[in-house]
């Protein structure tokens, strides 16, 4: 496949949604958790829900972005004896086979992943299977030069990650060098299930607007409905990831993919 044709489709469904006034809403699991043929069967249910974007993450032995709950999903796929060539190789079949059609993929990883498997072959090869962007959380803008630009020659989005801490003229920084969409974190510290959001939020989103015309996806912290919600009033789109990968813990293997679809119908309903 093009590079040309990788990178549209997540300008295509971000653009979509700001030309309708819609939010986004970009669901989160964990690959390879319980198992991979089970991963695909819930991207299929993320799509029929309604799913704009799916994030896929890549386990890793030590997730320092992650909650228990994630922590968990990592070291479930990991026993399963998970790897990222197993990752691309579903990537590509699920965008060859329909499982994906035109919906955009992100992988969320961490950059020794990325390391060892090596930075050219990486974006080479998530380019071929039907990746849109990656997210890696522990690679900070100066040291992603070379990555970044093997990404852009084989159509690859790096997105970038915006926090509460971030100061102003580092988010300038950022915001300059950024593309596809911003990831701002509701909370500072680790993904999870919290119990409401902060009330700086709104402020903080309107500020890193005001720096970027890139659509501004909010993530981390946000489990429920009400929650998605709330934050859809100020934000461009919602990031879910703890509560679906909880969903997944607690269900029955049966059930998995009709509580994740309905799950992600619910959010897209109210948002």
């Amino acid at each position: 496949m093009s590079s040309i044709m990788e990178h549209s489709r997540l300008e295509t469904a971000l653009d979509g949604a700001r030309r309708r006034d819609r939010r986004v809403f970009m669901p989160f699991i964990t690959a390879g958790d319980p198992h991979l043929d089970r991963t695909e069967e819930l991207v299929a249910a993320m799509r029929r829900g309604g799913a704009d974007i799916i994030e896929l993450g890549v386990p890793f032995s030590d997730p320092l972005a992650d909650g228990p709950v994630i922590q968990r999903a990592s070291s479930r796929a990991l026993k399963n004896g998970t790897t990222m060539r197993q990752i691309l190789d579903l990537a590509g079949r699920m965008r060859g086979n329909g499982t994906l059609g035109a919906t955009p993929l992100v992988l969320l990883l961490y950059y020794n992943t990325v390391y060892v498997y090596g930075e050219e072959r990486f974006a080479r090869d998530a380019a071929a299977a039907g990746v849109d962007g990656v997210v890696i959380p522990d690679l900070p803008l100066e040291a992603g030069g070379s990555l970044r630009s093997m990404c852009n020659k084989t159509g690859l989005t790096m997105i970038a990650i915006v926090t509460p801490t971030t100061s102003v003229d580092r988010i300038k920084m950022i915001t300059d060098n950024a593309e596809g969409f911003i990831y701002y974190t509701a909370v500072t510290g680790v993904t999870g299930i919290r119990e409401g959001l902060r009330q700086e939020l709104m402020g903080e989103i309107k500020q890193l607007k005001q720096l970027t015309n890139l659509p501004v996806l909010l993530g981390f912290g946000i489990s429920n409905s009400q929650q998605a919600r709330q934050a859809a009033a100020f934000a461009d789109g919602i990031i879910m990831g703890s509560a679906l990968v909880e969903l997944i813990e607690n269900s029955l293997g049966s059930e998995m993919p009709k509580l994740i679809e309905r799950f992600v119908r619910e959010i897209k309903q109210v948002i």
